[in-house]
């Protein structure tokens, strides 16, 4: 959902928080715990999990061996876990005419640099661009050319639009900045 007036536009940028990434840190999750209880009943000769016996896993080499995958996959687990709570990279896209400025807000991992805040001015941006790539890994990326500076990408890494999206997107921006359009 994009936010904009004659002067201020906003572009909204999602984060980590996804339905694929919770999916994956589930996963993570629910085999490192898999892992780690078969591993403990079999130090203890009891099973942990109902319907799973550990009687054929030896504690020793096997059953050490699953703890280790375990809390391995746990600490795996909780990274993803981490990101979605925070919702790293999420953020917008901020262009003022009337103070002449572009900033690029995103939230970042906890710290002293949680907060990304870059801003350029807009008298420096010279066109909107698109790359696209197409074949057996698809590649749409939306930029601003800003003079003197490398591309600044202004879409998220896997973010699915299709052609059209991404065309009427840069069309809109460049008539909002008006800059003209290259890449097509």
């Amino acid at each position: 959902m994009t936010c904009h007036s004659k002067w201020i536009r906003v572009d909204p940028v999602k984060g980590s928080r996804t339905i694929a990434n919770l999916c994956w840190a589930c996963i993570l999750v629910r085999g490192a715990t898999g892992f780690l209880l078969v591993g403990i009943s079999s130090c203890i000769g009891k099973d942990l999990i109902p319907g799973l016996s550990s009687e054929q896993i030896v504690f020793i080499p096997q059953g050490i061996v699953m703890c280790f995958y375990g809390i391995a996959g746990l600490f795996l687990g909780f990274y993803p876990w981490c990101t979605v709570f925070r919702n790293v990279g999420s953020g917008y896209n901020l262009f003022d005419k009337r103070e002449g400025i572009f900033s690029i807000f995103r939230w970042g991992f906890p710290g002293r640099n949680r907060r990304i805040c870059i801003r350029f001015v807009l008298k420096d941006v010279e066109a909107v661009g698109l790359e696209i790539r197409e074949g057996l890994y698809p590649r749409r990326i939306l930029y601003l050319r800003v003079r003197g500076r490398q591309n600044i990408s202004l879409t998220r890494i896997g973010e699915d639009l299709t052609l059209g999206e991404m065309e009427e997107e840069a069309a809109e921006l460049a008539r909002f900045l008006r800059v003209s359009i290259e890449g097509f």
